[in-house]
């Protein structure tokens, strides 16, 4: 399944079609490399390594890191797609994430804790975003105010 749908993120990345042809057709493949691509940036978000003979968890991490990452979306509203870059390690010493790496590592495979890292690891993206926008807003209104005694001169 991985090698069909990498294949078909190469496809819908070099892909094209002819001018004139018919318009028909050329949406139904503009509409096809849309949802191809939508795809390939969510498998490319997430990548899962493992140490030792951890179990894979495949289409189910897949699964739940694009679902936690819409939650994420929609609980900010935030309208660009959030599905940031992060690393599920399998077989790790501990349960924790990893800020500065973007990882999730986990001694075993747990749904609820690989849930609450895609959350804390996506949400966190978006507040670091936010955070120099408020920086920046609050400067702007300190600027903005004027003392009254000021005025009084």
């Amino acid at each position: 399944m991985a090698i069909s749908i990498s294949l078909l993120c190469a496809v819908a990345r070099v892909g094209g079609f002819q001018l004139g042809g018919n318009m028909t057709r050329q949406l139904r493949f503009v509409i096809v490399l849309l949802s191809l691509a939508t795809m390939c940036s969510a498998q490319e978000g997430l990548t899962v390594q493992r140490k030792g003979k951890q179990k894979l968890p495949g289409a189910e991490a897949q699964k739940i890191y694009a679902s936690a990452c819409a939650v994420v979306q929609r609980e900010f509203g935030v309208i660009r797609p959030v599905m940031p870059r992060m690393t599920l390690v399998l077989g790790a010493a501990n349960n924790q994430v990893g800020f500065d790496e973007h990882q999730i590592r986990l001694t075993k495979w747990d749904r609820g804790a690989f849930a609450q890292g895609v959350v804390i690891l996506a949400s966190s993206d978006i507040i670091l975003d936010r955070r120099m926008s408020l920086v920046k807003r609050a400067l702007t209104w300190a600027d903005a105010t004027v003392d009254a005694k000021q005025f009084g001169k």
